[in-house]
C-alpha cells in the first residue's frame, strides 16, 4: 500500500474511536445515585432510609427493692500514689499506668514501688544522663526538656537513683 491510503484509513479510524469510546462510557442503564444525591426516576432501588434504633420498652421492677446504682469509675486523673505499709513495700501492685514524680514539687519519699509491666515512671525536672537504673536490661529510658521516662518492660526489680542536691535517692521498683 502506498502513505497516503495508510494514512486516510489510519485517520478513518481514529475518527471511529473518538465516536465509539465516548458513546461506550456513557450508556443509558441507571446507576444508583451517591449517598450525597436525593434519589431520582432514574433509580431502579429504593435508597434505605436511616432511623432512630427502637427503644427498648421500660419494664418495672418485680420486687419492692431498690434497684443499685451502676459502680462508678475508680479510675482517678491525678497521679496514682501507693499506701506504703509499715515495712516501706507497697501493699497493692499498681498495672501499667505512668506514675509522674515531678521533683520540683515532691520530696522524694517512696522507697519501693510496684508496677505492672508497661507501667511508665516520670521525674520531671532533671537533667539528662543523671538518672540511672541498675537493671537497663528490665527498662527503656527516654529524656527530653527535663523528662526522664523509664518504661518498665520486663518483670523483675529494679533500683532506680535519683540525685537531688546533694544525696541520691533510691526508688526500688517491683514490675510483674
Amino acid at each position: 500500500m502506498h502513505p497516503a491510503p495508510i494514512r486516510r484509513l489510519t485517520a478513518a479510524v481514529a475518527t471511529a474511536l473518538a465516536v465509539v469510546v465516548p458513546a461506550a462510557a456513557c450508556g443509558t442503564d441507571p446507576v444508583s445515585p451517591l449517598p450525597v444525591q436525593p434519589p431520582g426516576s432514574s433509580s431502579p432501588t429504593p435508597t434505605p432510609t436511616l432511623s432512630a434504633p427502637p427503644t427498648p420498652p421500660t419494664v418495672a421492677p418485680t420486687t419492692s427493692r431498690a434497684v443499685p446504682a451502676p459502680p462508678r469509675p475508680t479510675r482517678s486523673r491525678g497521679t496514682p500514689r501507693p499506701t506504703p505499709s509499715p515495712t516501706g513495700l507497697p501493699t497493692t501492685c499498681q498495672g501499667a499506668v505512668r506514675y509522674d514524680l515531678p521533683l520540683a514539687e515532691t520530696e522524694l519519699k517512696p522507697k519501693s514501688l510496684c508496677f505492672a509491666t508497661g507501667a511508665v515512671l516520670r521525674i520531671q525536672g532533671i537533667g539528662p544522663g543523671l538518672v540511672t537504673v541498675d537493671r537497663p536490661d528490665l527498662v527503656s529510658e527516654h529524656y527530653e526538656a527535663g523528662v526522664v521516662d523509664i518504661r518498665f518492660v520486663r518483670p523483675g526489680t529494679v533500683a532506680v537513683m535519683i540525685p537531688q542536691e546533694d544525696r541520691t535517692h533510691t526508688i526500688t521498683v517491683v514490675v510483674r
